[in-house]
């Protein structure tokens, strides 16, 4: 990290395509901007490495709250090394393929040389976001993760309602639900195993989703006290606001901050500082990592300012890294 201003760079998605109005990662480009930090924006293909470390073209970046011209570019890309920047949020959504592999790969290069990553990239290698809930057992719903098709029907007449969706997906995409008198189930499992040539994942059907599938926000391991319940729309299933679902702020219940209590501290061990917990009724159904969202809701419910929260720890922490000459260790906490 170079002296002077601060500087964050961001990898996401292409900044054209995102909706301003409930982007998350925007959000905390405002934020960050409004608290004094340089932006450089990159993509996944503009992360590269030479002999002499890992770089990016990365772009000066301005962001604005104006929704019909919400940013603008400084100037062309420039090749940056990467441990130049001051920190990096990692904001690049799924799925997590074999080119995201293959660049969180690259920035746990840089992590090790010193670059404070968010999330860390080695956490983000070891953690999918469906299959993380397994190491919380008494916290989730009766589960099960195989591509046996025998297993699943019968996973399905036990339970009598079940939920079926893939490892790989984001946004609700390609869930079902069924029950052990649909007749479509055997093609629904044929389907999402690619007739048993693919892991999927099972779950009890939770019948508190009509109450909202609960997003709730840590931020190194401590929840915003407030949650995103997302109501399915009529007919639906599914609560994603990608689908259609209706967002509701909500304040914790005690069972969520039992949650939070236990998943938090382990995910920060793990450096995984930003975190989404989905929660319906008691159970903690998905543990998202790679580019948490719904904090532009919450912030709009409740008067919040969590890009500001995140933000001002950041800088905290860099500050404290600086006067700190004996530790050069990569920071993956805020």
């Amino acid at each position: 990290m170079t002296g002077g201003q601060l500087h964050l760079g961001v990898i996401m998605d292409p900044i054209d395509s995102i909706h301003p109005e409930k982007d998350t990662t925007l959000l905390l480009l405002e934020a960050a901007q409004r608290v004094g930090f340089r932006l450089s924006y990159f993509e996944i293909s503009d992360i590269y490495a030479k002999n002499n470390g890992v770089w990016g073209r990365g772009r000066p970046l301005r962001v604005s709250e104006r929704k019909d011209r919400f940013f603008e570019f400084d100037g062309d890309p420039e090749p940056l090394l990467l441990t130049d920047l001051s920190v990096l949020l990692m904001r690049k959504d799924p799925p997590v393929d074999l080119e995201y592999g293959y660049v969180t790969l690259l920035l746990a290069l840089a992590e090790q040389a010193g670059l404070w990553i968010l999330n860390s990239p080695r956490a983000l290698l070891n953690t999918n976001e469906k299959l993380a809930i397994l190491a919380f057992p008494d916290l989730a719903p009766p589960t099960l993760v195989t591509r046996s098709m025998a297993q699943l029907l019968e996973f399905i007449d036990l339970h009598g309602q079940a939920v079926l969706k893939p490892l790989d997906g984001m946004g609700g995409s390609r869930i079902f639900v069924t029950s052990s008198d649909d007749l479509n189930r055997h093609v629904i499992v044929e389907t999402l195993t690619a007739e048993g040539s693919r892991y999927i994942m099972a779950q009890r059907f939770i019948p508190e989703i009509r109450e909202g599938d609960k997003r709730i926000l840590l931020i190194d391991g401590i929840p915003i006290p407030f949650a995103l319940a997302r109501i399915p729309k009529t007919g639906e299933s599914r609560g994603n606001l990608a689908r259609g679902g209706t967002p509701r702020g909500v304040p914790l219940t005690e069972r969520d901050r039992e949650i939070c209590a236990t998943v938090g501290s382990r995910l920060v061990q793990q450096g995984l500082a930003f975190v989404g917990l989905d929660v319906i009724g008691n159970y903690l159904t998905e543990i998202n990592v790679t580019s948490p969202t719904c904090a532009r809701e919450l912030e709009t419910a409740y008067d919040l300012d969590i890009g500001g929260q995140i933000m001002r720890r950041i800088i905290e922490v860099l500050k404290t890294r600086r006067s700190t000459s004996i530790d050069t260790s990569p920071r993956t906490s805020l």
